[in-house]
């Protein structure tokens, strides 16, 4: 089990968020997430699901591991697992 999550330094509305992702495969993030946070599967993010500060050290208690944002997107990159937002279509020069 590889899960990793990032300090909770995101904010959106008047809380503070951290992504948390496995390096191993959707299906193991979506286990640990339902059976350690609670956390509903419609929250899933299409890479990562984000979790509210106050569950941050519940997660690194249940076996996520702490990483940097950069260590984490590099490894979730690297595993294939990445999920890029689709780009707006350019467009045509008139």
């Amino acid at each position: 089990m590889s899960l990793l999550i990032d300090s909770p330094v995101w904010p959106w509305r008047g809380r503070r968020w951290a992504h948390l992702v496995s390096d191993v495969s959707h299906d193991e993030l979506h286990a640990f997430v339902a059976a350690e946070l609670g956390i509903p599967r419609r929250a899933f993010q299409g890479d990562h699901y984000d979790v509210p500060e106050e569950l941050h050290e519940v997660a690194v208690a249940a076996g996520a591991e702490p990483v940097g944002s950069r260590e984490l997107l590099s490894r979730l990159t690297a595993a294939g697992l990445r999920r890029r937002k689709p780009r707006p279509p350019a467009r045509a020069a008139g």
